[in-house]
């Protein structure tokens, strides 16, 4: 099934004209998620959230990674997903601490690691929750990753050479 999200995702980024190729996959543990929890539409969210806040950070710092890995170790939403709504004693008033957790790879044309990274991010408080939408804490951890990840790829190739 981690091939099928894993296909699914190449060919959702197919139609999307960008320099740099950014694959998103999940870990094990959220691609059983998705599939068993959260619904596997949820995936394609994630995916395009991430790649689209990539290509963005991409562009405002002028960088042009070759190539991007970035893997999605864990993710929970704010408010329960579609699929999740369907259990009983979930309603969409439901609140819970939102999290990200994933780790990216940049590359240069000839394959050498310009930039590896971790990030990891989650709402420290239940009431960060309330009135938020069901992957808030993912869209505003994604944007902050996408733009320090860049700003950090723009410092390192505007460093002089060792």
């Amino acid at each position: 099934m981690k091939r099928l999200l894993t296909s699914l995702a190449a060919l959702a980024l197919l139609p999307v004209a960008s320099a740099a190729e950014i694959n998103v996959t999940f870990s094990e543990e959220l691609t059983e998620d998705l599939i068993e929890d959260y619904g596997e539409k949820e995936g394609d969210f994630l995916i395009e959230e991430i790649t689209e806040d990539l290509e963005k950070a991409f562009e405002k710092y002028g960088v042009d990674p070759a190539k991007v890995d970035v893997t999605i170790i864990d993710a929970r939403p704010n408010r329960p997903t579609f699929k999740q709504l369907g259990k009983p004693g979930l309603s969409f008033q439901s609140v819970s601490v939102g999290r990200l957790k994933l780790e990216a790879s940049a590359y240069d044309a000839d394959g050498n690691l310009i930039l590896f990274q971790e990030h990891r991010s989650l709402n420290r408080d239940i009431r960060d929750s309330v009135g938020a939408g069901t992957w808030y804490e993912v869209k505003r951890s994604s944007d902050r990753f996408a733009r320090k990840f860049a700003k950090t790829i723009a410092g390192q190739s505007s460093s002089p050479a060792s």
